[in-house]
């Protein structure tokens, strides 16, 4: 990997912090950030979702509870319960779009992208 393109990422914490299926809120590059370890036939699968619900206008999607929706792994935000995609933050009941991170594990440690 390009020494320069690991520059961009930050580390956030141990994969082992995480707590399956349950969000935690990171700073990153001056950003929430609402990561999240989604268990799934068995492996885990990481995600990285701007904490900043637009609805409610408050930094809570992080608290919010993850499941399945249609076949989209989501979070439901805890005020007014939108559901945002996990992977293209697309909101579900309305047309609105959350910016969602690349997020990586290298040597044990969570690592989040914030452009």
């Amino acid at each position: 990997m390009n020494a320069i393109a690991d520059l961009n990422w930050t580390p956030v914490c141990n994969v082992d912090d995480l707590l399956p299926n349950l969000g935690v809120c990171a700073k990153v590059a001056d950003k929430q950030v609402a990561i999240f370890k989604i268990m799934e036939n068995g492996s885990a699968n990481l995600f990285a979702i701007d904490n900043h619900d637009p609805f409610s206008e408050a930094n809570v999607l992080s608290r919010g509870i993850v499941g399945d929706l249609k076949g989209h792994t989501v979070v439901a935000s805890p005020i007014y319960k939108h559901h945002f995609d996990l992977v293209t933050g697309q909101c579900l009941e309305d047309d609105v779009r959350i910016p969602v991170y690349p997020v990586r594990v290298q040597n044990g440690r969570v690592e989040v992208m914030v452009a």
